[in-house]
């Protein structure tokens, strides 16, 4: 019977040891230090989500520095801002991207420019080309150096009332521009190919090379994989990574897995992935922000690790469970507790709202311990949101 015929049997306990190694949470500094461990993390993960909130420090400082325990933000901005080594685009969220694979985001700029986007439907011909002419004439601006804007109304809640800032939307999305540096939430924007130093652009990666870029950035971030946890909220391509897993099966590069309490849901893994690598280290302990790679599928969590976590900040108050911004704790391979945390800036703390244990990987017989092991951590934490 060939590979292509089995189906592999893998426990809850079995994959996620699995994901954490594919996520590199098992092992203290898989990536070492400075911009170069910064890039090799946002390569390693395909994608490093970006966010506004930061009611503590914001998710994509927060998931670099689970896996990076040096980390520091200047790392970021030099990865972005002098080394080039990673951009700014749209994956199933406004994310980092390696700059190694921007060849891959082509298309989809292509269609923005030739459809527009529903986003950005109001931006006329004259908004781009006031943007685009600045940018041309002046170089890499901010939207608080075009101070001639006439304001209009807003067509949804986070829209900008200033046409230019939808503007440089729009042209970011079209790949015009990128941006070249990010400061809190304020974007620089700078010409594509200025910033990059390009004579000519990339080429563009074809239907088959994305479908293939897709499947394989998920077989390394999460090991084990399913229809969904590659297309994460994007159903078109799901047809097309299908036959390519299918083709894959066939040679042998992939093997069917059933995973128990998965039911009809399908995952895959490459063979080498299946092979004994260890149990993870106990006494590792991430504080991991609601929209690190671990959590943001929320299926797929609550499969793996019998948690589901809940986003409660837009939940009105009196019928919140966690807390406003719940952060889950991981401790070795299970998610024990959910703390409610915010940053005092003016009085330079960290303040706990609220500490939840949830599921069983914390008995009350082993709290105490493990509460030692988080509070030590939660220091740690402490110390990074204050820093810089």
């Amino acid at each position: 019977m060939s590979r292509a015929d089995k189906s592999i049997s893998l426990t809850k306990a079995a994959a996620r040891h699995v994901w954490l190694r594919a996520q590199r949470l098992d092992t203290k500094a898989p990536f070492g230090e400075g911009p170069r461990a910064t890039a090799a993390a946002v390569e390693h993960l395909g994608y490093v989500q970006i966010d506004t909130i930061n009611v503590i420090e914001r998710c994509h400082h927060h998931i670099l520095w689970n896996r990076i325990p040096e980390y520091r933000r200047a790392d970021l901005r030099q990865a972005q801002s002098v080394d080039k080594s990673v951009f700014e685009y749209w994956t199933h969220a406004l994310s980092y991207v390696p700059a190694r694979d921007f060849r891959f985001f082509i298309p989809a700029m292509k269609v923005h420019r030739r459809e527009g986007h529903k986003w950005f439907g109001e931006v006329t011909p004259a908004d781009l080309r006031k943007v685009m002419r600045l940018l041309k004439k002046d170089g890499a601006l901010t939207i608080r150096d075009i101070e001639d804007d006439v304001l209009v109304e807003k067509v949804h809640a986070w829209a900008s009332r200033k046409p230019s800032k939808r503007a440089l939307q729009l042209a970011f999305y079209e790949g015009r521009v990128t941006i070249s540096e990010r400061n809190g939430m304020l974007k620089t924007y700078e010409l594509m190919a200025r910033h990059f130093g390009w004579d000519r652009p990339p080429k563009s990666a074809s239907a088959r090379e994305i479908t293939g870029y897709l499947l394989d950035r998920a077989l390394r971030a999460q090991g084990l994989v399913s229809l969904d946890s590659i297309c994460h909220l994007d159903a078109p391509n799901k047809p097309l990574v299908r036959r390519l897993i299918e083709a894959r099966v066939r040679h042998n590069e992939l093997l069917p897995v059933a995973l128990e309490g998965a039911g009809k849901q399908e995952h895959w893994a490459r063979p080498e992935t299946l092979e004994p690598a260890g149990q993870p280290a106990s006494e590792l302990v991430h504080i991991l922000s609601p929209f690190d790679p671990l959590m943001i599928q929320r299926k797929r969590t609550h499969l793996f690790f019998d948690y589901e976590h809940r986003f409660e900040a837009y939940v009105p108050k009196e019928k919140r469970r966690f807390g406003y911004f719940a952060l889950p704790v991981l401790v070795g391979d299970d998610i024990i507790a959910a703390l409610d945390l915010k940053t005092d800036r003016q009085n330079r703390k960290l303040l706990l709202q609220k500490w939840n244990w949830v599921g069983t990987g914390a008995p009350k017989g082993a709290r105490k311990d493990l509460k030692r092991k988080i509070e030590d951590e939660l220091h740690r934490f402490e110390r990074f949101q204050l820093a810089e």
